[in-house]
């Protein structure tokens, strides 16, 4: 039991660590204000959803200050801590459900966490930009709902196959079987 508490942390701290370095040296990051694309920035947020809810909000958190210390605007780090509610929830979803997750159902449950996830970062980025686009509704769809919204659905769809790729290897290490679901 106590050996299960430090892995987790342990788990935990790398996850975070991992998902602060990502924003602030990834050479795959696109910035279109409000929207930005920082490729696998979500994996780390998406493995920690398959261990439990406490490590998926953690980890939500510690990327948000990864987005932060990266010198990102507040925009896209106020999107980045709105991963807090797609995560935890997913992560309460994954820990309780009794249904095996097949291929199907995880690709069925990335695509309504990607729609979740769309929905809370095109809501944040509304509070920053719904001022400015009282005066050009045209801007204001293409910047909030096209480039947030459909970006960060596909954005999202593509770190969750990236999080796949990861998973099932992990899964088979003997330590972290029975951690990771």
């Amino acid at each position: 039991m106590k050996n299960d508490r430090i892995l987790k942390i342990s788990i935990a701290g790398v996850l975070i660590a991992i998902g602060i370095i990502i924003p602030m040296i990834s050479p795959f990051k696109i910035i279109i204000e409000p929207a930005s694309f920082t490729l696998a920035s979500h994996v780390v947020i998406f493995m920690a959803m398959f261990i439990s809810p406490a490590m998926a909000l953690a980890v939500s958190v510690g990327t948000a200050a990864g987005f932060f210390l990266g010198g990102f605007p507040l925009v896209v780090v106020f999107r980045a801590l709105s991963h807090v509610i797609f995560a935890t929830g997913g992560a309460f979803y994954l820990k309780h459900t009794k249904t095996e997750m097949t291929a199907m159902r995880l690709r069925i449950f990335s695509i309504i966490i990607a729609l979740i996830h769309g929905v809370c970062e095109i809501a944040v980025s509304s509070i920053f930009y719904f001022g400015q686009a009282i005066g050009d509704l045209n801007q204001f769809m293409i910047s909030v709902i096209l480039l947030v919204g459909v970006g960060t659905f596909i954005h999202s769809l593509v770190d969750f196959e990236i999080t796949m790729l990861i998973r099932l290897p992990l899964r088979r290490q003997r330590a972290l079987r029975e951690l990771i679901k």
